[in-house]
């Protein structure tokens, strides 16, 4: 770690540690970073016991719109398993940089992975995978006028990677989480966290984000397939799979899922060639 990302997390524990003396809580155990180290979280006691406290800082202009109060907004979806905002509180700093401290119900089950792409097989129970496919189907009806992405964003990434062979136009949006990354599911049971990107988006979004990070471990990257298989193999899924796909590969220029590259190029050109047809 550099001497200037070993500043910015002292700074974030300096927002954290605030933003915990605001709240009256005692922070319990070592903090998680988000990516990019923008956010830090921690589990945390009170008057009311155990909770999650979570720090979000943003340079001003950057702190607004869907991302910055996702959490909050996601209280208005029922039937999906995730914390919830208990209390927030915003503060800015003298340089106008921002900040966002939320206190959330405290989950106990583990993230299923210490990063967004899963590189060791699962072992999860039975029940599992039907209570994710139950939590995302009932999250897909959700109203929303948030947004994940576009038809004009789509198009401009499904032509820049995979040329114009590829039919880009999306013909059912639903509501998705976003960002269905192996760090944001629990187990034994299933919980949701982070719910700043949610938003709608081509069918089958989340199912194609979880399957794109599992191409490391074959047996879970079946197991996802298997489980939202119709999803996937939609043509809505197709398009979903190679804008997430997009996404990612953007994400290795910048030092993130460079073994993961490969993996991504291959399942693009078995998807583009399964479109074509």
């Amino acid at each position: 770690m550099t001497p200037a990302n070993e500043a910015h997390r002292e700074e974030m524990w300096c927002r954290l540690r605030l933003a915990a003396g605001y709240f009256s809580l005692t922070l319990a155990g070592e903090p998680t970073f988000g990516w990019r180290d923008r956010t830090i979280g921690s589990r945390a006691n009170g008057s009311n016991g155990g909770c999650w406290l979570r720090v979000s800082w943003a340079h001003a202009q950057w702190a607004e719109g869907n991302y910055w109060t996702g959490n909050e907004d996601g209280a208005a979806i029922v039937g999906v398993p995730k914390p919830a905002v208990v209390d927030l509180y915003e503060w800015a700093e003298e340089n106008g940089d921002r900040n966002r401290a939320e206190v959330l119900t405290l989950v106990t089950d583990k993230a299923c992975s210490e990063t967004q792409e899963l590189r060791e097989e699962l072992d999860l129970p039975g029940q599992w995978w039907p209570n994710l496919r139950a939590a995302l189907e009932t999250l897909s009806t959700h109203k929303t006028e948030r947004t994940i992405t576009t038809q004009k964003k789509i198009t401009g990434r499904l032509l820049s990677f995979f040329g114009s062979t590829v039919d880009p136009i999306v013909t059912t949006w639903t509501t998705a989480h976003g960002d269905a990354n192996w760090t944001n599911l629990t187990a034994p049971s299933v919980n949701i966290l982070d719910w700043e990107s949610f938003g709608t988006a081509p069918a089958g979004y989340d199912a194609a984000t979880l399957y794109c990070l599992s191409l490391l471990t074959p047996d879970t990257a079946r197991k996802v397939h298997e489980t939202f298989s119709d999803m996937l193999d939609s043509p809505d899924g197709i398009r979903s799979q190679l804008h997430v796909i997009g996404r990612y590969l953007k994400r290795v220029e910048y030092g993130d899922f460079g073994d993961l590259a490969d993996s991504l190029h291959q399942h693009a050109r078995r998807l583009v060639d399964k479109q074509s047809r």
